[in-house]
């Protein structure tokens, strides 16, 4: 009984943890787009990387290590779920979030050097991966894991 209640906390905090780390992986991506209509050294130019660098380090990245620590210790309690084709779905959704978080941290360095050679209009499509990635694990578990 408490490893079951153990379970829910830990599965509630999961999702907190992962809405977390969505907002920040589709918040970045539009303040790059903003960040390349910005003037190289203005105020908003200097704005933005601020926002970038906080956004990052103090949301993103946090809550990706606790979408992590949250998932694994659900792991540990209900194992057999790495036996479910819909666990290896939802990692393959998870491991296109961990690229795109680690695309996000590169660029952030990129417009702190102030050498970002890309367009808005690239922006705006990468903000699309982490939103494809979202639903495909959430389909994985919602809708694959009782079939």
């Amino acid at each position: 009984m408490i490893s079951a209640t153990l379970y829910l906390w830990l599965k509630a905090f999961h999702i907190i943890a992962v809405v977390a780390w969505m907002v920040a992986q589709l918040y970045l991506p539009r303040l790059f787009v903003y960040h390349c209509g910005a003037v190289l050294g203005g105020e908003l130019s200097e704005t933005l990387k601020l926002m970038e660098r906080r956004l990052l380090k103090v949301i993103m990245t946090p809550a990706m290590i606790a979408t992590w620590v949250f998932a694994l210790a659900m792991v540990v309690l209900a194992p057999d779920m790495l036996t479910q084709p819909w666990f290896y779905i939802k990692l393959l959704a998870v491991g296109v979030l961990m690229a795109m978080h680690g695309f996000c941290a590169r660029t952030v360095k990129i417009f702190a050097a102030d050498q970002n050679k890309r367009s808005a209009r690239f922006y705006r499509i990468m903000n699309e991966v982490s939103t494809l990635a979202l639903i495909v694990a959430v389909v994985a578990v919602v809708v694959l894991r009782v079939l």
